[in-house]
C-alpha cells in the first residue's frame, strides 16, 4: 500500500503526461491495496481496492486506470476498473472491515516487469492511488487451457459424511462437497473448483468465495456443471501449512476459482474475490 502527501506538493515539476505528473494533479494521495498478485503477459485481470488514510475503502461505481513502466514514464495502457460486487448480493456486512466491492480492471499486458500503476476513482472529491503490478514470465498457478491437476480431493463419501473434515463454511454448503477433482476429469464433467478457507480468510480482498460459488450453482442447477469446494490447510488448520490438494496446483495465494471444461483443461480462472455476475458470466461463456 503506497499511501503520499497531498496531490500538488512535489520538489520539482513532473514532466507532462507521465504518471507522476498525473499523480501530481490537485486531489488526496490514497493507498491502494491489490487483490491480485499472479499474473503473466496477456489479458490480466487485476483487482484492488482504493483506501483513505483512515481505512476507509472508496466505492465509486468506476475508476480511470493507468499502467506505466515507470512513474517517469508515458503510461501505455489506460483502461477504466469497474466497481464488483464482494460477496452475495442483499447480505448484509458481518464484520465492519470486510468491503463490499472490489475494483476489477482487465489490463492487456504483452511483457513481464514490474510496472506501475494508478487508479482514479470518477466523480466526487478527486483522489488518485499509485501501486505496483507484477508480472512474471508465467503464472505459478495452472495457465489457461493446459490440464487440471487430477487432484483426489476429498468428499463427502470419502471423508464418511463428516462435514466438518472438508469446510469451514458455516453453515456448509453440501453440494459443494459431493465431487472430486479427480472424479470429475475421468467423467468428463465440466466443472467449477474453489480453493478457500472461509473461516481463516485475513485479506480485506479475499471475500466470501466459496458463497458466491454456492449461489452461482444455485443459478446454473440442472446444467450438468460441477461445483467443488477444497479447503486450504491440513486438517483446516492454517498452523499446519499448506494441503497437498493446494501444493498440487501451485497455488501461491488463496482463494482461487477456476473453471475447467469436458476436456479437461482450464479455460478461466480467478484469484481473489469475484463477484456473482463476474462469475456467473464466465461459467456461461466458457462452460455451457
Amino acid at each position: 500500500m503506497l499511501v503520499a502527501g497531498c496531490g500538488g506538493e512535489r520538489a520539482s515539476e513532473p514532466a507532462e503526461g507521465t504518471l507522476r505528473a498525473l499523480r501530481a494533479a490537485p486531489g488526496e494521495d490514497v493507498g491502494l491495496i491489490a487483490g491480485t498478485s499472479d499474473h503473466a503477459p496477456g489479458l490480466v485481470r487485476y483487482s484492488f481496492l482504493v483506501v483513505r488514510q483512515n481505512g476507509q475503502a472508496v466505492e465509486r461505481a468506476r475508476a480511470r486506470i493507468w499502467v506505466a513502466s515507470t512513474l517517469d514514464g508515458q503510461p501505455f495502457v489506460r483502461s477504466v476498473a469497474t466497481r464488483e460486487r464482494v460477496g452475495l448480493p442483499g447480505v448484509a456486512r458481518t464484520n465492519e472491515e470486510d468491503v463490499p466491492f472490489i475494483y476489477v480492471a482487465r489490463l492487456r499486458l504483452r511483457r513481464p516487469g514490474k510496472f506501475w500503476v494508478m487508479a482514479e476513482p470518477v466523480g466526487g472529491r478527486r483522489v488518485q492511488a499509485v501501486g505496483n503490478l507484477v508480472v512474471a514470465p508465467k503464472t505459478k498457478s495452472p495457465a489457461l487451457e493446459t490440464r487440471a491437476p487430477a487432484s483426489r480431493t476429498p468428499t463427502l463419501a470419502s471423508a464418511g459424511g463428516d462435514v466438518r473434515m472438508l469446510t469451514t463454511q458455516r453453515p456448509p454448503d453440501r453440494s459443494l462437497l459431493r465431487h472430486s477433482v479427480a472424479g470429475s476429469l475421468a467423467a468428463r464433467k465440466p466443472f467449477v473448483v474453489v480453493f478457500a478457507t472461509p473461516k481463516f480468510c485475513t485479506s480485506r480482498t479475499c471475500g466470501p468465495v466459496v458463497d458466491v460459488v454456492g449461489r452461482v450453482r444455485r443459478r446454473l442447477d440442472g446444467r450438468g456443471i460441477r461445483f467443488i469446494h477444497v479447503e486450504v490447510f491440513k486438517g483446516n488448520n492454517p498452523a499446519r501449512g499448506l494441503n497437498r490438494w493446494v501444493q498440487e496446483w501451485g497455488l501461491p495465494t488463496e482463494p482461487w476459482i477456476f473453471l475447467v471444461g469436458r476436456d479437461g483443461r482450464i479455460k478461466a480462472k480467478f484469484e481473489g474475490s469475484v463477484s456473482v455476475q463476474e462469475l456467473s458470466s464466465a461459467v456461461r461463456r466458457t462452460l455451457l
